[in-house]
């Protein structure tokens, strides 16, 4: 050839625009193939659509709990919604960790996700030595669903009707005011040590097994306080059996409108406490996510849900986005490291 084009030197250009040609025939054959494949194939959203199978919602407590029932009423009202049967799988211990673990360890499909509390996701990482999951590392924030502020309830006997009032009598009686608690690192404990450390005050801490203990113990006196939220205080405070001196919500309670938030009482540091969530595993499909999202957000903003199943229990509704429910974790994690630090707990 190199002969030829020296005789002829217009075959050199000839033979170099056949080889273009050539190259492109077969680009533009392979291309036009895989533009064929994604339009006449199927696609992969329509062979798995989501939920293709019932969906597990996790959580990290035992059945019976206020948090089971919350989270039972969502899945009641995703199954219809999301047409496969939504079932909330108990996964008690470690603090909620054990159940926590088992969302961070799941498929990222969308068919595990986790009902997630402020003990397995910002105050446990604080506690632990060892951590089985890291909350920014493992999940998709999905929607922050609500919060319960808590009641810091007194016993008549303790001749006090005001937070001033206590911390004046816990300042001239140095360790013998005692609250009771779920024990070390509980939200009660937590809350009462941030008060004691605020106002430079020292209490007695009496750890109690469950809820009903505490409870039992706080209205017969064997302790003189403890924290509980308005749907369990309310009875007992309307009777006279139980005073209701502060409240740890953003904004006061239309269930006890009369009782001020300690944001109010110039001590910021107790606020919010107890709050619940939704999160999948991470790298779970933005738009499933996003579905989730939505779905939740509707059911929160249906009177008849919002009030039966969320305003009437005392939790104050959400229901922000991913982003948010992403910032929220962020200072949420900082304030409730500084409540551990400040409680001296620390777990091994």
């Amino acid at each position: 050839m190199n002969e030829i084009s020296c005789v002829f030197p217009g075959l050199r250009r000839v033979f170099r625009a056949l080889r273009y040609a050539t190259r492109s025939a077969a680009i533009g054959v392979a291309f036009g193939t895989a533009i064929c494949a994604a339009f006449c194939a199927p696609s992969a959203q329509a062979q798995s659509p989501w939920p293709s199978k019932p969906v597990r919602m996790v959580l990290g407590l035992p059945p019976g709990s206020g948090s089971d029932l919350l989270a039972r009423a969502l899945a009641q009202r995703f199954t219809p919604l999301w047409g496969q049967s939504v079932v909330v799988e108990n996964r008690p211990g470690a603090n909620t960790n054990i159940g926590t673990e088992v969302v961070a360890r799941a498929a990222p499909d969308g068919h595990t996700i986790l009902f997630g509390l402020y003990s397995g996701l910002t105050v446990n990482p604080h506690l632990y030595a060892k951590m089985p999951y890291d909350t920014f590392r493992d999940f998709a924030p999905i929607t922050l669903i609500c919060s319960l502020g808590q009641v810091l309830v007194a016993h008549p006997s303790l001749a006090v009707n005001n937070v001033a009032e206590l911390i004046a009598l816990a300042k001239s009686e140095p360790g013998k005011i005692a609250y009771g608690s779920l024990g070390a690192g509980s939200q009660m404990h937590l809350l009462s040590e941030t008060l004691a450390h605020k106002a430079g005050i020292k209490f007695l801490h009496v750890p109690y097994k469950g809820v009903p203990q505490m409870m039992t113990a706080t209205l017969a006196g064997e302790v003189q306080l403890t924290w509980a939220s308005m749907f369990s205080t309310r009875g007992p405070v309307s009777a006279g059996r139980l005073k209701a001196l502060g409240f740890s919500g953003t904004k006061r309670s239309p269930m006890m409108p009369g009782v001020p938030t300690f944001v109010e009482l110039g001590i910021p540091e107790i606020e919010i406490g107890v709050w619940y969530g939704l999160l999948a595993p991470a790298g779970t499909p933005r738009a499933i996510v996003e579905r989730i999202h939505a779905d939740t957000a509707r059911l929160l903003a249906e009177p008849e849900f919002r009030d039966k199943e969320v305003l009437a229990k005392g939790y104050e509704p959400i229901g922000v986005g991913p982003e948010e429910f992403a910032a929220f974790l962020k200072r949420d994690f900082a304030r409730q490291g500084e409540r551990v630090r400040m409680s001296g707990a620390k777990f091994e």
